[in-house]
């Protein structure tokens, strides 16, 4: 299975992910795509081979994915401070893959019904979804 990482800001939230999937599911390949330098940086501390930075990246590689797991703002356009460009919410939204989304109820998106969970049993229901 073919998984994307998507995240930006610092990349704390791609990189616990990244992390889980690398040690509760070996044998995927795991590719990380950063909104900025820092959160790419970040992310390529879990030990992850493959990564990238910046809207391009996130076009080419959202359709060759089976599943996109990120921050809820990597499917809104000028979400996490205008990090996520509307090319960038467009490839994630139009891409045929599972979109594994964690709801962070931050930079004016909030998300109604969801329980304000830590991150670490926001990760374990990631590794779940991606289990089943």
């Amino acid at each position: 299975m073919r998984i994307l990482i998507i995240d930006g800001q610092g990349g704390k939230i791609g990189r616990a992910v990244a992390e889980a999937v690398l040690k509760e599911l070996p044998g995927n390949e795991v590719d990380v795509i950063g909104t900025n330098a820092i959160a790419t940086a970040n992310m390529l501390k879990s030990g992850v081979k493959n990564a990238a930075t910046g809207e391009n990246p996130v076009v080419v590689m959202a359709p060759r994915a089976d599943v996109i797991i990120g921050p809820v703002g990597i499917a809104v356009a000028d979400s996490m401070m205008g990090e996520v460009t509307p090319k960038m919410a467009m490839a994630v939204g139009q891409s045929s893959a599972k979109k594994i989304l964690i709801p962070i109820n931050r930079c004016d998106i909030m998300i109604a019904g969801v329980a304000d969970l830590p991150l670490t049993e926001m990760i374990r229901r990631v590794i779940a979804m991606l289990r089943q």
